[in-house]
């Protein structure tokens, strides 16, 4: 089933989208804000598309039902993992990637970003994509699944380009969490553009200026 989604265009006819999962507990209204200051003049039309998770309870929240790309059990993030969660949440997206290719976005015209949660599901869905994307905008984040990804990921976005920005006083996704995950990624030949900034759990300015030149790059190619 497809998830109901927040959608921005930045002019008629996008040859271009991003999809952008929000973080635990947030909604795709969370990074609507974000478009005008992100995109530049330079760039083709883009059509932006923001899913709502699922809600579900949460157990490292005590159980609450909230919106959430799967179910956390632990502050560790990678004890128990709920993989059934995970999954789900990587089909989803890529019914949201075969809505793209329908509406005449092909998978190498399209950026997959994702937040803290949404960042997991991003880099888990998007490098066992079949078709190349155009790059993947992991923040805050860690990659998830990681025990299976070497023999599940699609050599189809082996080179596929990833920004990663991540706080060096994150305590929610710990530094050392997210550099665990870079590493994992670059031994395994991925080209990470790695940037840390001093900031907790969040988005700063500096991260979205460099996220911008990284993005201009991406969509002239």
């Amino acid at each position: 089933m497809l998830l109901p989604t927040v959608e921005t265009e930045t002019a008629a006819h996008p040859t271009h989208s991003v999809i952008w999962l929000h973080g635990l507990g947030a909604d795709g209204n969370d990074f609507a804000p974000i478009v005008p200051e992100l995109v530049s003049p330079s760039w083709p039309a883009l059509r932006f598309v923001f899913p709502h998770a699922p809600v579900r309870p949460v157990t490292v929240n005590g159980g609450m039902p909230m919106r959430a790309w799967y179910d956390i059990a632990g502050v560790d993030l990678v004890s128990r993992q709920d993989e059934a969660g995970m999954r789900a949440s990587m089909a989803s997206v890529e019914l949201l990637i075969a809505r793209e290719n329908e509406r005449g976005v092909p998978a190498s015209r399209i950026l997959l970003a994702g937040f803290s949660q949404g960042g997991a599901i991003a880099l888990a869905a998007g490098l066992r994509h079949a078709d190349r994307l155009a790059g993947i905008i992991a923040l805050s984040t860690y990659l998830p699944l990681h025990e299976s990804f070497a023999a599940e990921r699609n050599p189809a976005n082996a080179h596929t380009p990833i920004f990663w920005g991540h706080g060096t006083a994150d305590p929610i996704v710990p530094l050392t969490r997210g550099v665990a995950s870079r590493d994992l990624l670059q031994s395994l030949g991925y080209a990470v553009a790695w940037h840390t900034y001093p900031m907790p759990h969040s988005v700063c300015g500096e991260e979205v200026l460099d996220l911008r030149h990284w993005m201009t790059t991406r969509l002239a190619a």
